[in-house]
């Protein structure tokens, strides 16, 4: 083992005060008490009776964060460190041994799951689990410099990247130094009768060093001196990952567009492997440079256009359209996320497409030659900055068109997962449940939506069970919606004219998608039951065939009007269906008509 560097732990007492019972002398139920203590010690336990006195929230702090964070476990020897902890509870009166008890039972599956949670990885942690797993003595520091180099380019675990190790890492130091400290600086102020936790000597040397020291003997002997000298590249630092500037960056822009990191981003529809760190930094590089003066105003802007490029499912978008925003253009919010087609091999300057393809692109039918030649020089300066992304190769212009080439996006796919958004891969999608998918997919614009959608279909075999699973995920998504309108809105981006005719007539009696299965049946000429439609259902219809914000207030409200007129019981009767269906979608369309809800 690594040199002691905790003293008056109390565990030579504690250690004599076991009744000697075999598996009281096994070496691996030593470790642990060493550990045990010595953590709790660290964290201020009451050492005055001559080992650690164990509180509850001591305990629990213990199991689910600091030996997660700090020390290797081998398999098999977890319940050796709940043993230390009772057998450390039954020294005191006062029904401690019980609470003590009742704390590790509760939390002994978030303890075994945070053991084995490859995001609680450290770099100490994965190499020494990696140095057990090819027959290393780990209390022997000449055999961890021995074996350690056979390790070179030892694979992570799956969906763990190297800048996650970094992370934890640097925070699991950071927290041990912290707690070093505290424990030094305690002793000194009121020195305890059994004697302080560190000498001075140590504390002489640096608190990251005891700290290190202390991570040796949790992990592997000799193993810090080996990862920060001879093989210090097989544990990168926080210096060797610069590109986490850009991943902060996307990840204000993710929050920005969805408040939660949880959320997920849709899939790019391609993606070609690369050396993601590097293709990252040089991303990097291309935004710092866009940062400087002479691409304003539309440098300082590159990650944001990064982010809302991936997040139209990586397809490629317009110049002109990007720039007519930028300048508070009117754009058809229909619009918006319509994907451009790429030329090809259209290079050369940028030039502003003709007033035909701009009243296309914006939605503006009354645009002329003088609001061509107002948007040229904004667009040639978007494009100017679109150029500089694409000299990385990770982005792409061709004409009008932008947008992430296939390695570009597994690129900022990679940056937005180190920052612990969630941006799965298109094989990762597919395999979600219904239920995820379309609460997932109502957040997505409607062209990677209906990908997604039409992918995990074909990935079932288009069979009726697949088509039936799907339908039955949209009412809970439904109910769970911020925007009802926008699950809704996924059914008429299904191909429902190749769906088995069972699973619409199965959707027939759905409480939200009941009257549009009906409506997929009758243009596809097949029999369907009216009747089998939820009030609800044909409730909801009426409400997304409202025409909204748009047009007159007075045709809108003569279109509802002609819609209650049909409706049983009259408009105060729909109404009700409505505000009872989609409270927050009624009130929006309602409202500005002077409609008031029940």
């Amino acid at each position: 083992m690594a040199e002691t560097v905790l003293t008056n732990t109390g565990l030579d007492r504690f250690l004599e005060l076991l009744d000697g019972r075999p598996e009281h002398r096994d070496p691996a139920f030593r470790r642990a008490a060493e550990v045990v203590l010595g953590l709790l010690a660290l964290r201020g336990a009451d050492r005055g009776s001559g080992v650690p006195e164990p509180t509850p929230e001591l305990v629990r702090r213990l199991l689910v964060e600091d030996l997660p964070a700090f020390v290797y476990v081998p398999p098999g020897e977890l319940s050796g460190y709940r043993a230390v902890v009772g057998e450390l509870a039954g020294r005191f009166d006062g029904g401690l041994r019980e609470r003590i008890a009742a704390v590790v039972d509760e939390s002994a599956g978030d303890f075994e799951r945070a053991m084995a949670d490859p995001g609680n990885l450290t770099w100490y942690r994965w190499y020494a689990s990696l140095l057990r797993t090819v027959g290393t003595d780990l209390g022997d520091a000449e055999d961890v410099r021995r074996r350690i180099g056979a390790l070179d380019g030892a694979p992570l675990p799956d969906g763990v990247l190297r800048a996650d190790l970094m992370g934890r890492t640097a925070l699991a130091d950071t927290v041990l130094a912290e707690a070093v400290a505290r424990a030094y600086v305690r002793d000194a102020e009121e020195p305890p009768a059994v004697g302080p936790l560190l000498s001075d000597h140590a504390v002489a040397a640096g608190v990251g060093r005891v700290a290190a020291a202390l991570l040796d003997r949790w992990t592997a002997a000799g193993l810090a001196d080996q990862l920060t000298g001879a093989y210090a590249r097989f544990a990168p630092g926080p210096d060797d990952f610069p590109h986490l500037v850009l991943a902060d960056a996307l990840l204000d822009e993710h929050m920005d567009y969805y408040g939660d990191t949880s959320i997920a981003v849709p899939p790019p529809g391609e993606e070609e492997a690369g050396d993601a760190e590097r293709d990252a930094d040089a991303l990097l590089a291309a935004v710092e440079e866009l940062a400087e003066e002479e691409y304003e105003p539309y440098g300082g802007e590159a990650p944001h256009l990064l982010y809302a490029l991936y997040q139209r499912g990586c397809a490629a978008d317009s110049i002109a359209r990007r720039a007519a925003e930028y300048e508070d253009w009117s754009v058809d919010p229909a619009l918006e996320d319509v994907p451009v087609a790429v030329p090809e091999g259209v290079t050369g300057e940028y030039v502003t497409p003709p007033v035909p393809e701009l009243v296309r692109l914006l939605g503006s039918a009354g645009l002329g030659e003088d609001d061509r030649a107002r948007l040229e020089g904004p667009a040639r300066e978007l494009a100017a900055v679109a150029d500089r992304l694409a000299a990385t190769g990770l982005v792409l212009r061709a004409g009008d068109a932008f947008g992430l080439t296939p390695r570009g996006a597994a690129t900022v796919r990679y940056l937005l997962r180190v920052r612990r958004v969630a941006a799965p891969t298109a094989a990762e999608a597919v395999a979600w449940p219904a239920a995820e998918l379309v609460a997932a997919a109502a957040q997505w614009p409607h062209t990677p939506a209906a990908r997604v959608l039409a992918d995990w279909l074909h990935a079932r075999g288009d069979t009726a069970d697949a088509w039936a699973e799907l339908l039955a995920a949209f009412a809970p998504a439904h109910a769970h919606a911020a925007e009802g309108a926008d699950v809704r809105a996924l059914f008429g981006l299904l191909d429902t004219a190749t769906a088995p005719p069972g699973a619409l007539r199965g959707a027939l009696r759905d409480p939200v998608i009941g009257a549009s299965a009906l409506y997929a049946l009758r243009a596809r000429g097949e029999d369907a039951d009216p009747v089998q439609v939820p009030v609800s259902a044909r409730a909801l219809d009426l409400l997304d065939r409202l025409p909204g914000k748009k047009g007159p207030l007075e045709s809108r409200r003569a279109a509802f009007d002609a819609a209650a007129a049909d409706w049983p019981g009259g408009s105060a009767a729909l109404v009700k269906a409505m505000a009872e269906a989609d409270p927050h979608g009624a009130r929006r369309v309602l409202g500005p008509l002077g409609i008031s809800l029940p």
